[in-house]
Parts: C-alpha cells; structure tokens; sequence
C-alpha cells in the first residue's frame, strides 16, 4: 500500500528525514541510552544550543524538555503566577489555557474579540501577573499580529509573557526578546512523532519561579522551574526523558539550519499564498480568518460550504489526507497544514487535485 501524504494540522507528516535518523538511532542504541550519561548530556547540551540558534534566542533564554506543550501550561501557571493571569483568547487551545488557570484556583482574566478573533480591547488588568498569547491558534488558524505583541510588551513591563509558538515555530519568524516564555511540542512544524515539549524561559521567569518558592508557594514538582534548571544546568533532565525525540529533534533542526530558515519561512509563505488563492477561488470554500495579517501560514483554515465528506474521501482516494475542523466547526472547516516537511510540490499537488475536485 502506497504511503499517505498528511497535511492534518498535527500530528502531521513526518519530516522527510526522520526514517534516516530513526534507523540510525536504532544501530546507535539511542533508545537505551542512560539520562545520566556522558552521551546523553552530550545530545542535551548540543540541541539545546541548536534550538536557541534555530530560533535566535537571547543568550538570556533557557530550553527545558517536558512530555508535552499541554504539560507546559501547568508549569507556567504553577511556576510564574501567583493569583492571576491574563489570556488572550482566539481559540479553543488558547481558551483551554485559561481553563487550567481556573482548574489551578486562580483568578484569570480573559480577552476575546468579535467573534472571537478580532480583539477590540487590548488593556490588561493590572494584577495581571503573567499575559498569555498564542502566536498561531491551531484550532482556527487565526496568527497574532507581532506588532500587538510588541505594544503588549511595552504597554506591561511588569507582567511577564508567555507565548504558545506550538505550530508556528520556527516557520515564522518570532522576536522572542518580548516575551519570557514560549513553549511548542515536536508533531507539528518539526514534524516528529508527538512526545516531547520544548519550554523557553529567560531569567525574568527564573526570578519570578524563585521568588515564588521564597515566598513559601508551591511551583510543582519534578518539572518545576527549579528542578528543570537544577538538572539542566549538568545538561540532564529530571526524570528519563523521551531520549529518542531529543535524538531526532537534534538532527531534524540540523537538516532544518542545512536547508536554511530564511529558505523554509520564504517557501510557508508562498504555500500558504497559494492556500488562500485557492480558499478565494473555490465557491464551496472560504477563508475563515478574513483579516489578511491575521490569517495562520501554518495552518490554513477554510469553510466549506457543502460536500466536506466528498471532498474529503476524493483527496484519501489519492492517498492524501487534510485535516477537519476543529470542536463546533469539525462539519464545516477544513484545516490544511502548511509545515517544513511539506514540499513546494505537495502543495501544488494539493492545490490541484482539490480544483479537479471542484471542476
């Protein structure tokens, strides 16, 4: 049976890479490895400093593994916040982070706009502690404009910023000097299998996590900020980590620099021109996000009109698979991934076989 190509907005298609670096992790024995050896904080240290190159981190920012993004919400909301948070919702994974603030005991504000995209309010509370935004909300494909993120930087000093980059990074180019914390998880642009979450903080974060632990307050456990940088500072982890992933983040981020950032972010935005293209040309689909500078070049939405199911069972037929909408829209949208394993070619392929589809 031929091979299906997935452009489902995570898990998605496997970096192309992968096969290699798996097989050669199997005849490395990677898999059995200890988390206290010399070969395993060799790879700590190495992708850790590949990361902050892929990404242009600050020498201030650290990276931290954990089992997933999700998990991460918890440790920022355990580690950095006191009494409240501010979330800027355009999502359900946005609106889910501010769930677990209320599941935690807090006391979360929210801001969500017309619809749930377009925000009119842009204030913060002042006790707002920590400010949360997603950069690229993956149930709608709705992009955080930059520019209101650096107004929300300058306008808060005081507060810290937190910034879910999970299916964006490093597609898009992110100044990560406004903010204090980001985080994402492997399946998505990195295209590995899901199991690992990648946690950046600067020190501002570090301070507030300690300031919290002199105060007496709970900061969580074993992936506490304390003991992710305990560990971290002897390139290990706490617990025995996913050591496989890390192996295959390693070398799919030096494939990744081999290719060229600026190359792989030119080649998102031409794709997903040619998404959206085809959302405007198409009388059955249409862009969900109308606001040109707020439309996802990662994770292209549309609705559809009528015959989601046909169209979905005409693109499985020639083993190509895209995603549904996401919770209330799964009948009525479709999402399609745009990531770095996805060529210039399988766009195309995808952008004319859903046209034969409509002719």
């Amino acid at each position: 049976m031929p091979q299906k190509l997935y452009f489902t907005p995570g898990p998605s298609q496997v970096f192309y890479t992968v096969p290699f670096h798996l097989q050669n992790a199997l005849k490395r024995d990677i898999c059995s490895i200890s988390h206290r050896s010399k070969t395993f904080m060799s790879l700590f240290r190495e992708t850790r400093e590949l990361i902050s190159e892929l990404l242009n981190l600050p020498g201030h920012y650290e990276v931290f593994f954990t089992g997933s993004a999700t998990e991460i919400w918890e440790r920022i909301l355990q580690n950095l916040v006191s009494q409240s948070s501010h979330h800027f919702v355009n999502g359900s994974f946005s609106n889910r982070f501010y769930d677990f603030a209320q599941e935690l005991k807090m006391s979360p504000s929210r801001s969500e706009g017309k619809a749930g995209f377009e925000f009119i309010d842009w204030s913060v509370p002042p006790e707002a502690e920590l400010i949360s935004v997603t950069m690229n909300e993956t149930s709608t494909g709705y992009a955080f404009d930059h520019a209101r993120l650096e107004n929300l930087r300058t306008g808060n000093e005081d507060a810290l910023i937190s910034a879910d980059v999970v299916s964006v990074a490093p597609s898009v180019a992110i100044d990560f000097k406004l903010v204090d914390t980001a985080y994402f998880s492997v399946q998505k642009c990195f295209g590995l299998p899901a199991g690992l979450g990648i946690w950046i903080v600067n020190d501002r974060a570090i301070d507030k996590a300690n300031r919290k632990i002199a105060n007496g307050e709970s900061t969580g456990s074993y992936h506490s900020l304390k003991s992710l940088k305990k560990y971290g500072d002897k390139n290990q982890t706490p617990e025995t980590p996913n050591v496989l992933s890390i192996y295959l983040l390693n070398h799919v981020i030096k494939d990744m620099l081999k290719r060229g950032i600026k190359t792989i972010r030119n080649e998102t935005i031409y794709k997903s021109t040619l998404l959206y293209d085809l959302f405007e040309e198409i009388p059955i689909l249409n862009p969900y996000i109308k606001t040109k500078e707020n439309q996802s070049k990662t994770v292209c939405v549309s609705e559809i009109r009528s015959d989601q199911d046909r169209l979905l069972e005409h693109l499985n037929e020639r083993g190509i698979i895209i995603g549904k909408g996401y919770g209330p829209y799964k009948d009525t949208q479709i999402r399609i991934a745009n990531f770095p394993t996805h060529s210039k070619e399988q766009i195309e392929m995808l952008v004319d076989t859903i046209r034969e589809f409509h002719s």
